[in-house]
């Protein structure tokens, strides 16, 4: 039974979350043979202000403020 953990700034859509377990289970059944019925998504949102990459933390991060600014608007 392969165990994915997901790792999102929070924010996205109950839609977006969906395509992408559907495309991430996909790719399970297709590369390692899993049944779909055993695949197990989990997701976890993180304030953006909760990760930092580079030093800098994703909310004050200026190259993310387009994605941050989308994930906003959903």
């Amino acid at each position: 039974m392969p165990n994915i953990r997901v790792e999102l700034l929070a924010g996205r859509t109950t839609a977006q979350r969906r395509e992408f377990a559907e495309a991430v289970t996909q790719a399970a059944v297709d590369v390692l043979g899993a049944r779909r019925p055993d695949v197990r998504i989990l997701f976890e949102e993180v304030p953006a202000d909760h990760v930092a990459n580079g030093g800098v933390l994703a909310s004050e991060d200026e190259s993310r403020a387009a994605v941050l600014a989308k994930i906003a608007g959903s």
